[in-house]
């Protein structure tokens, strides 16, 4: 089938990426399969992830990846009529069965699905909980898991910091892991936790081999505790998403 609005959207982006001289670079790139499913499972530290993961599998092998999405972009209008263009896959968080099924049918159709297994943004750009669902996916549609980390992408826009969008010369890391094929007799949590600790042990990597240092003491918010940086512990950032979480409810309890 024909597609309309991907391409453009991913030109616009490319071109853009020219324009700030982003330093771009992918690691791993033989592990993007070239054809059939496949779950795409990314970190989350910036609203533009879904471009940059989704860059990595289409720079490599031409992969246009469906990511799952809150429903509440698909609304805007904007967003929307892009996001359903690029047949992209809208989660409802009150009933997320129907998003569950679209994504499983997709990928017994050979597309890429991708997945931000944490659900928010990590505001201490580490490893958060993961969500079972991307195992789960998996195994009911017979496509492995391939785990991408991302690092440099907080630094251009991220929950909590003012957008930096026309920032210039950043180093931008996308690092593509070896797929985890599934059996049969795989629990989708114990597959969980063997790929959150493949990812944490990559993005450990992506951090420590990281060209860019911080440009002073004002400029190392985007650095991670353990490393030096005044980013929020896990602990920390863990605090301000529960509250954050509970001034929402109330907001919504009010109206």
């Amino acid at each position: 089938m024909a597609e309309f609005v991907y391409p453009p959207v991913i030109r616009t982006a490319l071109t853009a990426f020219k324009a700030l001289d982003l330093r771009i670079s992918i690691v791993g790139a033989e592990h993007v399969p070239a054809t059939g499913g496949a779950v795409l499972v990314s970190n989350h530290i910036s609203y533009l992830d879904f471009i940059f993961a989704g860059f990595g599998a289409y720079r490599v092998a031409r992969r246009k990846t469906r990511f799952m999405a809150k429903d509440d972009v698909f609304r805007h209008r904007i967003s929307g009529p892009l996001m359903r263009g690029m047949k992209h896959i809208p989660v409802d968080r009150t009933d997320g069965q129907p998003a569950y099924e679209a994504a499983v049918k997709a990928l017994r159709e050979g597309e890429v699905v991708g997945v931000f297994p944490e659900a928010t943004i990590s505001r201490s750009f580490m490893l958060k909980k993961f969500k079972t669902g991307a195992a789960r996916m998996a195994a009911d549609s017979g496509t492995p898991l391939l785990p991408v980390i991302l690092w440099g992408t907080q630094q251009l826009w991220t929950k909590g910091r003012p957008k930096t969008l026309t920032k210039r010369h950043v180093p931008v890391t996308i690092m593509i892991g070896e797929p985890i094929h599934l059996t049969e007799a795989d629990k989708p949590v114990m597959v969980t936790r063997r790929l959150r600790a493949a990812m944490s042990e990559m993005l450990d990597r992506a951090q420590r081999d990281y060209p860019a240092k911080p440009a002073g003491p004002d400029d190392s918010w985007w650095v991670p505790a353990h490393l030096g940086g005044t980013a929020p512990t896990l602990e920390q950032a863990e605090a301000e998403d529960e509250a954050e979480a509970a001034a929402k409810a109330e907001r919504r309890a009010a109206r």
